[in-house]
């Protein structure tokens, strides 16, 4: 072995020490731990669902329940009452609700809950946008003239508000705050 021998050659060290010299590789493997995937949820889609035994013709149903607890049948049979039953021992009117026949008389039912709020205006949907005081209304994707003072109270400030006919004079109403 040679007394001038260097364990390291003259220009790695001296770009070590001048900070030129990339640091190890930067690991991308995902760090799921031992629990599994980490990260933000998914957003609960439904907030009730039961399963329930009653012989009902069809496959599947969809209804909404208003305030009054009066069942609004968009899809399926006209009696759903034994499945709005079953969901209100976990959820009470409003909700919007489907339900789907699992196999020889039972049938799994999914809500969840809405806002319904009365409005005397033609059109079956309705968007109106409040921003830094400025209103935008489409009714049925149209431009619309003027505002409604029941969508702007419940905005509370800047928001988009859209609203789909129920039945009659009945709305459902969806809030999203800006």
């Amino acid at each position: 072995m040679s007394l001038f021998r260097r364990r390291e050659p003259l220009h790695e060290r001296l770009a070590r020490e001048g900070g030129l010299t990339e640091g190890e590789p930067y690991d991308t493997t995902p760090r799921w731990g031992e629990a599994g995937i980490h990260g933000v949820a998914r957003p609960r889609r439904w907030d009730a669902v039961v399963a329930v035994q009653t012989e009902l013709d069809g496959e599947r149903a969809a209804f909404v329940a208003l305030p009054d607890s009066t069942l609004i049948v968009e899809d399926g049979p006209d009696d759903v009452q034994p499945l709005a039953d079953a969901v209100e021992t976990e959820l009470q009117p409003p909700y919007r609700a489907e339900a789907v026949r699992r196999g020889e008389g039972v049938w799994a039912v999914a809500a969840r809950r809405i806002e319904v709020v009365q409005l005397h205006h033609d059109g079956d949907e309705l968007q109106l946008t409040v921003r830094d005081g400025e209103r935008t209304l489409l009714v049925d994707d149209e431009p619309g003239f003027g505002s409604i003072r029941e969508l702007e109270a419940l905005a509370g400030g800047d928001a988009v508000i859209r609203a789909t006919r129920i039945d009659g004079q009945d709305w459902e109403v969806r809030i999203e705050r800006l």
